[in-house]
Order: C-alpha cells, then structure tokens, then sequence
C-alpha cells in the first residue's frame, strides 16, 4: 500500500493506493510551515490514520528538488526548505519516501488516468496563479530524481510584440528575478497586469475572461494578445517535447474559450499537424496532486 499525500503552503491531502485504479482519500489537514517537527508528527498522525501501515509513502509538493544536491526548494513551506526531505522523512518515519513537485504530479494524474491516456509523451501544463508544467514519457517522469523539466513558465522567451494589429509589450519582472517569462502574463495575475498595461483598467482575472465571453472591447484585446503571447512558447515546448497531448489544469483552465483559443493558436505554429484538439482540459476526476503522488509511488515501490 502507499500512502499518498498532496503538501501545498495551506493543507495536506491524504490518500491510500494499493493499486492506479483504487486510491481512497483519506481527508485534509493544516500544513504546519515553520516547525519542521511538528511537520513530522502530522505526517505521523496521517499514517496512523491509514488502515494499515503503508509499504512505501509518495509525495506531491509545493515545490522542486534540486536534482545536483536533493535539497528541497519550497518557498511555501519553510521548515522543509534546504532539507534533503525524502532522507529526512524516512528516517524520521521509518518507511521509504518519494518526492515530485506538484506540477509533474499533475502531469503524471492526467497520464495515468487523464487526458493523457494512451499518449507516450504528455506535456501536463498549469494555467493558475502562475504558469507551471510536468513532463511525462512512456507513464514516467522526466524529473525521475527532481529537476525542472516542463517549468516552461520561466525562461526570457516572451515576444515583445504581439496581437493583431501588432502592439509592443514590454518585458515584466517576475518572481523567478528574471524578465519576460510566461509566467509573468501567462497565469490569473499576470493577465491582470497585461490587462493594466493594455487598458489601464485594474480588473480581476476573472472579470476580464466574462468580459471576452460578453464581446467586451477592452477585454477581447487583452486575451487575443494573451494567446498570442502563450501559444508561441507553448508551441516551442511542443516541438521540442514531441508531446502529442497537453492537458491543462488550474483555474484559467476554465475561462470559456480559452483552451480552444490556445489549442488553435499552437496547432498553427508546430511543425506536426494535427486535425484533433492538443492542448484540452484536464480529465482527472480525483485530485491530481494525489492521483499522481500515489502514481509515483506505485511505480517506484511496487513495481520497481
């Protein structure tokens, strides 16, 4: 059995797998962030839950294990930050531990048991607060010991013209400390920004999408320079990956039109043609972050 479990910056999700197609959630509980001891005694408290020890315990994560030295980089949860986390937790635990970054977990769910069903390569991409993204070949990870494989939302990439007709946009900071990344236009709060700079009208991510969806002027101008600016990365990663489908999670995934906006936008522009959708929503019915860390774990434990 694994036990899996889903650790963001607010809650830690649970659940239990003996195999991919029966995983049980098990419930939630508050991610202690700073006391790397009480971290310990919570996972404790979520094993002795389980209905039976587990063999092995996999987890997704708010953030990336640095591939040259296994540290974890985790913003969110500072007590786990600079740990060789799955050392750490297996010693404390006394049971083996595996790690993937929230993303590739997603990725690995809509392989498995998604969209990505029946593809050898799958490109999982989240459009949420910001841009993320997870590779997936032949039903493993690219970022099998860690790494940033699919982080295509960082990178200095962004066009600085775009739209039609074509109007110059400049290069925002973004988080990672460089400019002109996806990221910075291509999630909730970065369409905001493109929107100020567009309009100068300061609108909630999700006002400018009902906007587009109602023909509003402003509105429309903002997202067809949005998916000009996406899709072209977008189809980069494609081509480069060889992916053949791209599921898409997080919350911009649900603005109408928007999918089939980019997935039109990036069939024109990569070298394979295609005459049915690649870039669709995710399909996943259960938590992705742990359908894939029970995935991962399954692969790593059971049938390694």
């Amino acid at each position: 059995m694994i036990l899996a479990l889903d650790i963001g910056g607010s809650a830690i999700k649970a659940a239990y797998a003996h195999d991919a197609r029966s995983i049980s959630q098990m419930g939630r509980i508050e991610t202690p962030r700073n006391d790397f001891a009480i971290f310990v005694e919570t996972l404790r408290g979520i094993l002795a839950a389980a209905p039976e020890r587990p063999d092995a315990i996999s987890i997704s994560i708010c953030g990336v294990v640095d591939i040259e030295t296994g540290k974890m980089i985790c913003a969110n949860v500072p007590c786990i930050d600079g740990r060789v986390l799955d050392a750490d937790l297996s010693e404390a635990l006394d049971l083996p531990v595996a790690i993937a970054n929230d993303a590739d977990c997603f990725a690995l769910a809509e392989a498995g048991l998604g969209a990505g069903q029946g593809h050898d390569v799958v490109f999982g991409i989240i459009l949420g607060t910001g841009v993320g993204g997870g590779l997936v070949v032949e039903s493993r990870l690219a970022n099998r010991r860690g790494g940033y494989a699919g982080e295509w939302g960082h990178g200095t990439i962004l066009a600085t013209t775009a739209g039609d007709p074509p109007i110059a946009i400049p290069h925002f900071q973004c988080g990672c400390g460089r400019m002109g990344c996806v990221d910075t236009v291509g999630g909730a709060r970065g369409l905001e920004k493109l929107h100020m700079h567009l309009s100068g009208q300061a609108r909630d991510s999700r006002e400018i999408v009902v906007g587009w969806a109602g023909r509003d002027e402003a509105a429309t101008r903002t997202m067809g320079i949005y998916v000009d600016l996406v899709a072209a990365p977008l189809a980069l990663a494609v081509n480069i990956t060889g992916a053949s489908i791209v599921p898409v999670g997080g919350g911009m995934a649900g603005a109408p039109g928007l999918i089939p906006a980019l997935d039109l936008a990036v069939r024109s522009r990569i070298l394979r043609k295609l005459e049915r959708p690649l870039i669709v929503p995710a399909q996943c019915a259960m938590e992705p972050g742990l359908v894939g860390a029970a995935l991962l774990g399954l692969d790593r434990f059971a049938y390694a």
